[in-house]
């Protein structure tokens, strides 16, 4: 058998073993998964050290919120390896090549147009790739999260939201990686560098942009009105020297009842974002019973049946001011130590080596041979071969340590806030988001290892609990 496999030419070596790769990262995360499963089917009952912040109602919807989830995901997972699958046993890349070069051709332009031959690829790749994605997005949005309560997207606006965003997606795309590729073919040697200083710059200016020009294609951004909290936030940012400009609120709720808050900007320019569904005081979702749109939106809910969206009073969506405030001291927490810094720095550093590799990389023929390219050996494809699947087993490894990375400053932020005095605010707030977004506090540690960004619920609040009874 290995024998056999020796003898094999290096482009068969190359395919089987990108395909046996995948497989065996989609079966690790399958087992991973499973394990997780049997966390949810598994446990019941409230354990005892979550007695005192998760009552069994919460935590019974929690459950099967993410049983629910984790048993989409694994259906979701298998169609999309065995998608991914078909396209390379089936010669899929280059025959969506072929059709780009025929269409191409209809314009009068031939092979040696390179560049708009890539344009229309990577347009027909997107378009395939949102088709074949709209009904797992549509079962998602419309029965998962409709299920539990926190769809607010009627059929119309979510199929208007995915046109926008592939419109808006080709716009940003297509340029840019015409830009790229161009880049590439008139470089030289050292072609890799000014490419890389391309990505960083583009990478910088959509970071940049985005919150002011592109999310509100999508979602209203209103300034937070004047008031204690706004008083409060702008207060604390100047304690640590934060260069806030501007801060908003994103009406987050006419799509999800899930809740966030971010910054963003560069230098003196930095503007703080909170979802309405963070906000107490502020969310839509809090309204019900008050006023008669309300009374008749209740009534009309009870009418059908559809309990999920009621918010008694006594459940209230969102966090108070002086909550927002230890979340907004936790983020602010990750600038003043430098986390985002440290996380743009890793990802220029990988993205630098990988521009490196694919330029000594390039000019193997083998690697166009592996996936049905025998004639040609375009940028564009030689880009997706090298950083899709020749890189995938260093980008798994890198993943994972970004992942442990991750927790590790969530941890360093948590201790910020708790330094600013916010420890008991910040204890009572991660209590309360995860409740508004029906987070499990169980997880396997294997799984958690591998897949959490941020620690368990219970580990972050076992870090505040010393300094929160001094």
């Amino acid at each position: 058998m290995l024998g056999e496999i020796a003898e094999l030419p290096a482009e068969e070596k190359i395919f089987y073993a990108v395909l046996v790769f995948s497989w065996t990262v989609y079966l690790w995360e399958a087992y991973l998964a499973f394990r997780q499963r049997r966390i949810y089917r598994s446990t019941m009952h409230v354990p005892t050290e979550l007695g005192k912040i998760m009552d069994a109602e919460t935590f019974e919807k929690s459950r099967l919120y993410q049983l629910d989830k984790s048993n989409f995901g694994f259906w979701s997972g298998l169609y999309s390896e065995t998608e991914g699958t078909l396209i390379l046993l089936l010669g899929g890349i280059p025959f969506l090549w072929k059709i780009s070069g025929i269409v191409t051709a209809r314009f009068g332009l031939g092979p040696e147009y390179e560049i708009s031959q890539s344009l229309v690829f990577l347009m027909l790749a997107t378009l395939f790739s949102a088709l074949t994605g709209l009904p797992w997005s549509l079962y998602n949005t419309f029965v998962i999260e409709e299920k539990h309560g926190f769809n607010q997207q009627t059929l119309g606006f979510f199929l208007k939201d995915a046109l926008k965003k592939f419109a808006v997606t080709q716009c940003i795309l297509l340029p840019v990686t015409s830009l790229l590729l161009y880049i590439i073919k008139i470089g030289g040697d050292y072609f890799f560098i000014y490419a890389w200083l391309f990505t960083l710059i583009v990478s910088l200016v959509l970071v940049t942009i985005y919150a002011d020009y592109i999310a509100p294609l999508f979602d209203k951004f209103t300034p937070l009105p004047e008031g204690e909290l706004k008083t409060d936030i702008e207060s604390m940012a100047k304690s640590i020297s934060f260069p806030l400009t501007k801060i908003y609120v994103v009406e987050g709720s006419k799509r999800s009842s899930h809740s966030n808050a971010y910054f963003y900007g560069f230098f003196k320019n930095k503007r703080i974002v909170l979802f309405d569904t963070l906000l107490e005081d502020y969310s839509p979702l809090n309204k019900s019973g008050e006023g008669e749109s309300a009374t008749e939106q209740k009534d009309e809910n009870e009418a059908s049946g559809d309990e999920s969206k009621l918010k008694p009073k006594n459940k209230k969506q969102g966090c108070s001011n002086s909550e927002v405030l230890a979340v907004l001291g936790h983020e602010l927490g990750h600038w003043k130590l430098g986390h985002t810094v440290k996380n743009i720095v890793i990802s220029q550093m990988n993205s630098f080596l990988c521009f490196f590799l694919f330029a000594a990389l390039i000019g193997r023929k083998e690697l166009f041979l592996a996936f049905g390219f025998h004639d040609s050996q375009p940028t564009l494809i030689g880009l997706m071969i090298i950083f899709q699947f020749i890189f995938s087993p260093y980008n798994e490894l890198l993943s994972f340590c970004l992942t442990v990375l991750s927790r590790r400053f969530e941890f360093q932020a948590d201790a910020f806030a708790r330094g600013m005095g916010r420890s008991a605010e910040l204890y009572s707030a991660l209590i309360k988001l995860n409740k508004d977004n029906l987070g499990f506090p169980v997880a396997d540690w294997l799984f958690s290892m591998w897949h959490y960004s941020h620690p368990p619920l219970l580990e972050r609040l076992r870090a505040l609990t010393g300094p929160k009874q001094d």
